[in-house]
């Protein structure tokens, strides 16, 4: 009878832990969901601020560009840094000083944030990777320590405000390499000493950002393995590796659906050929197909949260905020009417 009693005892207990351990796995995987980095680069804030552009929330009332982010879901913020910039409203600005101005912000809103150096005095992306004006006539060794020098020089300023970003991102959208042409991947060799003099910057300030490598179409997972097996191979160092997914700009400008399968194939894919998070930190869908667009971010952050083992951590609206009106870019989440679109619905759990 005793032994009955004790087979019973163990069976309720076995169970009952079973239980318990069913309900924390549960409560773990609500809490990676949870932490998904939800954001959006919205570096032309500023910009469009002292342009006089007016932010509306969903009721048509005036409000901080922040709040109506944050109500809409937004937890994390991108912002661009170019070395020696112009004033030119769209393609100018995002200094270092103004680049901190806008970290503190988001920090004082409780955002995330991610720092994005494109090592060019404006617009680095797939078609051009211009080197800066102050770094041209420089030898390849001076040409290191300026990214280092320059690269330590933001992490610092930003230390001293007491924020040190979640991630940081060393390049924009950098496929045929950056600064070129020592940059090129012409010659691996050194990029990837360009890239670990910039990774060496950021840790040497702020040890827990994880640094993002970024590469262009998502969905392309020949691309993403020709570029990180050699990445790999010549020693390059980082944490994470970074997609953009455009639809709108891939060829025949297909619709999500016909290449979301193979966007969160190539993450997974990423994730573990290389053992690396994986984040998809560019994404945007034409303003004038809202609902679209809440269609296509919806499947996105379902694809970065299927990636196995919990390595998807995030996903990042391109200028949600950057209404066409102001910027004549067509693929914003904000509408004529100065509110946001059904798009930015999409980050709302």
């Amino acid at each position: 009878m005793k032994k009955l009693i004790l087979k019973s005892l163990l069976l309720f207990t076995t169970l009952l832990l079973t239980s318990v351990a069913c309900k924390n796995l549960e409560e773990g995987e609500k809490f990676a969901n949870d932490n998904l980095a939800k954001g959006g680069d919205i570096s032309w804030l500023p910009q469009m601020e002292a342009s006089g552009y007016i932010f509306y929330n969903d009721k048509g009332e005036p409000e901080d560009c922040f709040k109506i982010l944050k109500d809409h879901g937004i937890n994390s913020v991108r912002l661009r840094t170019w070395v020696n910039p112009s004033t030119h409203p769209q393609s100018g600005h995002c200094s270092r000083d103004e680049t901190v101005e806008m970290a503190k912000r988001a920090k004082s809103w409780g955002m995330k944030v991610m720092i994005n150096f494109h090592y060019s005095d404006s617009w680095a992306d797939p078609g051009k990777q211009n080197k800066p004006k102050d770094w041209e006539g420089l030898n390849f060794e001076e040409l290191k320590q300026a990214l280092y020098d320059y690269t330590y020089d933001v992490m610092d300023a930003l230390n001293k405000e007491g924020i040190s970003p979640e991630w940081v991102q060393l390049g924009n959208e950098i496929p045929s390499g950056m600064i070129h042409p020592e940059g090129h991947t012409d010659n691996w060799a050194q990029l990837v000493q360009l890239l670990n003099k910039g990774y060496d910057a950021v840790k040497s300030v702020s040890p827990s950002s994880k640094i993002i490598l970024h590469v262009d179409q998502g969905n392309n997972n020949e691309r993403f393995r020709w570029w990180f097996d050699n990445a790999e191979k010549h020693g390059a160092k980082y944490d994470i590796i970074g997609m953009s997914f455009y639809p709108w700009w891939l060829e025949g400008k297909p619709d999500y659906k016909e290449v979301i399968d193979d966007l969160g194939n190539n993450l997974s894919d990423m994730a573990n050929r290389y053992n690396k998070d994986v984040m998809v930190v560019e994404v945007g869908g034409e303003d004038s197909k809202p609902q679209n667009t809440y269609y296509m971010l919806r499947a996105v952050i379902e694809k970065v949260k299927a990636v196995p083992n919990s390595k998807g951590l995030g996903i990042f609206y391109w200028e949600p905020q950057g209404a066409r009106s102001w910027s004549n870019y067509a693929l914003s989440a904000w509408g004529r009417d100065g509110r946001p679109t059904k798009a930015l619905d999409a980050f709302i759990d």
